[in-house]
């Protein structure tokens, strides 16, 4: 039985792949900041565990409890958008900001790309086109734009370290998404979204190590 592992299922994306996962009979791992999230995710057949992703000391308990898995695909979806404004953020926000969805991976990574050496397993983060800067046509959001950016760099330092390792190591653009970062009006569900970047995965080979791509697999320049 293949494994998964979800960083941040407590809802959107991360709860959809959680479901999604079990339902073609997969063993999941996934985790969530507070307890009665990880209850529901262990009522839906998951191995639920706390994790605050702003907490150097949850992120080590998670690496110990995570010891001698072996992982054949890892989903790093946890992230906030930030403010809206195109400049000038607070200290606060870009704290909020950058330590959720840049320090966060930073950390996550080391511990969790060992895990899905011995399987020549994936690794996936939850980039956004909005990161691009080859495609950049508008500056909304310039705060989480430049923390879309920076995991990309992060993502690539991944494909560089675990590649060789035989990690395949991919950053995704999940698509404007029902969710409560997207909202109500956005194009895709998370049903929708969730199967096509699954999909994507699951076609990936090494050749797409270190790869940008849409939730339908098409390239997204850096």
């Amino acid at each position: 039985m293949p494994t998964a592992l979800i960083i941040g299922a407590s809802r959107g994306i991360g709860h959809e792949m959680v479901r999604q996962y079990k339902r073609d009979g997969w063993r999941v791992i996934a985790t969530a900041r507070k307890q009665e999230d990880c209850d529901q995710l262990v009522a839906m057949g998951a191995e639920a565990h706390p994790l605050d992703v702003l907490n150097l000391d949850s992120i080590a308990a998670l690496g110990w409890r995570l010891d001698d898995e072996k992982i054949d695909c890892a989903w790093l979806v946890a992230g906030v958008y930030g403010p809206e404004h195109a400049s000038f953020p607070t200290e606060q926000e870009f704290d909020a900001v950058m330590h959720t969805n840049v320090l966060a991976p930073m950390r996550l990574i080391p511990i969790v790309a060992p895990l899905l050496t011995a399987t020549r397993g994936k690794l996936a983060v939850l980039s956004s086109r909005m990161g691009s800067i080859g495609e950049r046509t508008a500056n909304q959001g310039t705060l989480y734009r430049a923390s879309k950016a920076a995991l990309n760099s992060v993502l690539a330092d991944a494909a560089l370290a675990w590649g060789p390792q035989g990690v395949t190591c991919i950053a995704f653009h999940p698509g404007w998404v029902q969710t409560d970062m997207g909202g109500a009006g956005a194009t895709l569900t998370p049903e929708h979204s969730v199967r096509d970047l699954r999909a994507t995965l699951a076609k990936a080979d090494t050749s797409h190590n270190g790869a940008f791509l849409n939730h339908d697999g098409s390239p997204i320049a850096w």
